[in-house]
């Protein structure tokens, strides 16, 4: 019997991130949308996840959270969906996805909060300069028609993800390169079911 995969998430977070990974692997998964301050934060989903955020999955007995592992975590747990390399060949889909989990979402959240690192305090940042961050995310996306190689895989979902919201919301600059992969990764069918299946709960899951 195959486990049951459940989803915790809001449409107005970062759970649109598994949501386009969960659509991705063709699992059958239930959704439960969690509110803003209230179910987030109750004790019987901070059993789930004590920080009280979203997103996370429940698969069986396994619980994960936070967005690259559940990318990486659901590639493995449907090798058939194929979106991770074979495992002697995952140095960039691992390098890439962590960089946008570190450095990248690092950089572009000081950034948007105004916060500049000290010149004599970057050695002490995993980001360094938000140019240095911006430059090698440019050269990444610029060097394979996909972020690990030939083959969209689960790192696409999550450094495509951080791509397209920076892109919507001004946090990361419209560069030709951004934008051309912006645009491959986000013409693939899982995406627009998952953007669809969120805005459809916009309304309701505002609070």
């Amino acid at each position: 019997m195959t486990a049951k995969l459940t989803f915790y998430t809001n449409p107005m977070s970062r759970g649109r991130i598994a949501r386009w990974m969960l659509e991705e692997t063709g699992a059958p998964y239930e959704t439960e949308y969690l509110s803003f301050g209230g179910a987030m934060k109750s004790a019987d989903y901070k059993a789930v996840n004590p920080m009280g955020k979203v997103p996370a999955i429940r698969h069986g007995d396994k619980v994960v959270t936070e967005c690259a592992a559940i990318c990486a975590y659901l590639a493995d747990a449907f090798p058939e969906a194929g979106l991770a390399p074979p495992t002697d060949k995952r140095g960039s889909y691992y390098r890439w996805m962590f960089f946008a989990a570190g450095p990248l979402e690092m950089a572009v959240v000081n950034n948007a909060l105004g916060f500049q690192i000290p010149e004599d305090k970057l050695r002490m940042a995993g980001c360094g300069r938000m140019s240095d961050v911006m430059e090698t995310l440019e050269a990444a996306v610029s060097a394979s028609p996909y972020i690990a190689g030939d083959r969209f895989s689960a790192a696409d979902v999550y450094v495509g993800s951080h791509i397209g919201w920076g892109i919507g919301f001004g946090t990361i600059e419209k560069r030709p390169a951004f934008l051309d992969y912006w645009g491959r990764v986000s013409e693939r069918e899982a995406y627009k079911r998952a953007n669809a299946l969120d805005d459809a709960q916009m309304p309701k899951q505002a609070g």
